[in-house]
């Protein structure tokens, strides 16, 4: 029987962390996803709107990539990954995301609230055979609010400031920060029991702004993050971001990584070696937050920004073993 792997938990939201997951699930048997809750747009932005709810979209998508290799969790992946396709209010709804609306409302009426965001999650992991949990970064949803320099072009040295997880991804300009409404979120327990209890800790893939820093921007979460016994790791995009990281380096990504936790040290960064042009340079970021850097071929071979996940999982089972 192989051992169960050690305990790691990755950090992020939307295709990122999805990435991350499919590969990490082939490492270790102990595996927690905290979720950013920001998103306002889609079928999330309509439940969250109309529920008061978190938004479940980046949640789910979590859970899917966790989904057991069976004919069950594979179906149930399928399932909860559909979207209604109509002309009424259906339309673009993610069964999955009601799915994850309904267990909270049922389990919230079963405890008076308390506990049923978690425990609703866990339901739904149950039924897809997940291969770890699934927990929210924060207990309440909220929002991203990004400092933007020359959102409008007439005035490209003038910085303003957009709210909402859609509109700071698609903002034209540059965006050089971000902060959370509300400013103090409370931390999901749950994500930092699990953050304590971590040999590993994974940030990235994924947008920078919108799904890897909202993380550093809780300050529960930030703390223990920051004081964690785990090993940290930060796996760096494939490219920009169009709309959020448009021209960032891979060190520029470190640098807006430090910026925004100044007291956070880093163990390893891992590239693909394929997209890195200016090694030194990158070395000298990784050597800023502390840690090494660890080069690896994880690209798909499409030529898609995308990582493959067998690939992935060969570079950290390298690192963690390092």
């Amino acid at each position: 029987m192989n051992p169960p792997g050690p305990r790691v938990v990755a950090l992020g939201g939307g295709h990122g962390l999805y990435a991350s997951l499919s590969a990490l699930r082939r490492v270790t048997d102990r595996l927690s996803a905290v979720v950013t809750v920001a998103d306002d747009g889609g079928s999330s932005g309509r439940l969250r709107k109309e529920l008061g709810v978190l938004p479940p979209g980046d949640l789910r998508m979590a859970l899917a990539a966790l989904c057991g290799d069976d004919e069950w969790g594979q179906t149930w992946r399928d399932v909860v990954q559909h979207r209604f396709r109509s002309q009424g209010e259906l339309h673009d709804h993610a069964v999955g995301n009601l799915l994850i609306v309904a267990l909270w409302e049922l389990l919230g009426e079963a405890d008076g609230v308390a506990g049923s965001t978690v425990a609703g999650l866990d339901w739904v992991g149950r039924l897809l055979g997940a291969h770890g949990r699934v927990l929210p970064m924060a207990s309440v949803p909220m929002d991203i609010v990004a400092e933007v320099r020359g959102a409008d072009p007439a005035r490209p040295d003038e910085v303003s400031r957009v709210k909402g997880q859609v509109a700071c991804a698609s903002t034209p300009g540059t965006v050089t920060g971000i902060s959370l409404v509300p400013t103090d979120p409370p931390a999901c327990p749950e994500a930092l029991d699990a953050v304590g209890d971590a040999d590993w800790v994974v940030f990235g893939p994924g947008s920078w702004f919108t799904s890897v820093l909202p993380h550093l921007k809780v300050p529960e979460l930030a703390r223990a993050l920051t004081a964690t016994r785990a090993r940290r790791v930060v796996a760096l995009n494939l490219a920009p971001q169009p709309g959020e990281t448009d021209d960032f380096s891979p060190q520029r990504h470190l640098e807006v990584l430090q910026e925004h936790a100044p007291d956070l040290r880093v163990d390893v960064v891992l590239a693909d070696r394929g997209v890195v042009e200016d090694p030194p340079a990158l070395e000298k970021a990784v050597a800023d937050l502390g840690g090494r850097l660890a080069l690896a071929d994880v690209a798909a071979d499409d030529g898609s920004p995308r990582h493959d996940p067998a690939r992935l999982a060969q570079a950290f089972v390298q690192i963690f073993r390092d």
